[in-house]
């Protein structure tokens, strides 16, 4: 993630305001906007086996798996991420259109140089695997 320069403090509802006319996508953490750096052939390959391989085991079930391009809400007042990988099986997220709000599994790709500390320090349910 890169910061925005501008450095202005967001409303949730401004951020989801202004980021659909943005050319690429910004994450929203405590007001402030953070652009999405683009990942890796590796990130990307690993993060799309994943979602295949969920896809084809959940499918039969209804649940329903986005990746990298999908947004997930963690609340109506914010935070905002991409996350690599997410699954959904919640009938609130049936309908959704711009953003995913209860997810039974979220995933993310980390390289060695991902800050992980981040995503720990504001989740109780991550798992971290590492090679």
């Amino acid at each position: 993630m890169i910061v925005n320069p501008d450095r202005k403090f967001m409303t949730p509802q401004e951020y989801l305001d202004w980021e659909e006319r943005q050319p690429i996508k910004y994450e929203y953490i405590n007001g402030e906007v953070f652009a999405m750096t683009g990942g890796t052939l590796p990130h990307n390959s690993i993060a799309l086996n994943l979602a295949s391989v969920l896809n084809s085991h959940t499918r039969s079930k209804g649940y329903r798996v986005f990746m990298i391009g999908a947004k997930l809400g963690v609340s109506e007042n914010g935070s905002f991420h991409y996350p690599d990988v997410m699954v959904t099986c919640d009938e609130r997220d049936r309908r959704a259109i711009k953003a995913i709000y209860y997810p039974c599994l979220i995933a993310e790709v980390f390289s060695s140089s991902t800050e992980v500390s981040i995503a720990v320090k504001n989740s109780n349910n991550i798992v971290v695997f590492q090679r």
